[in-house]
């Protein structure tokens, strides 16, 4: 059995980005998105403007929550051979329910891609804004100009 990582998170987040699990690259990294391939941080410096990709892990973490942004994953646990979402077996959920204490100005939660988009319900049937984004994996062939847009858009929606 696989376990994830602590979500970057803190009372100010407005926005929280949440993926499935972890890969193998992230795991062995203690990093969010740290495969070379994974285009998560060159899209939030697109989103943000700031150049995320030239800092170091911490730094980019600061540079999220200073934006009021968070992350997670919806899996805390998980079996899973390789780094495909397809692959998750036995997945355990995180404890959602904690983020109406632990992030009270909590307003929209959005989706990198499918497979923790199928949590979107459960985020709208408890008030907030959801949108699911397309996923900033190697995997899913979107071009990254098209990946980009779509994020900006909707970063730009309501604030």
């Amino acid at each position: 059995m696989l376990t994830g990582l602590p979500p970057i998170l803190d009372a100010e987040v407005e926005t929280l980005i949440l993926g499935s699990f972890p890969s193998p690259a992230s795991l062995a990294a203690q990093q969010y998105y740290a495969h070379r391939q994974n285009q998560f941080w060159r899209v939030m410096a697109e989103v943000l403007g700031e150049p995320l990709v030239e800092f170091d892990y911490a730094e980019k973490q600061g540079r999220l929550l200073r934006h009021h942004i968070g992350v997670w994953d919806v899996y805390r646990a998980c079996q899973r051979e390789g780094a495909l979402d397809s692959a998750i077996q036995a997945a355990e959920p995180n404890d959602l329910s904690r983020l109406a204490q632990e992030a009270p100005r909590l307003a929209r939660v959005f989706f990198n891609g499918q497979t923790s988009g199928r949590f979107a319900r459960w985020f709208a049937d408890r008030g907030y804004a959801t949108r699911i984004l397309p996923s900033t994996s190697p995997a899913y062939t979107l071009a990254f100009a098209r990946k980009a847009a779509t994020w900006r858009e909707a970063f730009g929606a309501g604030g």
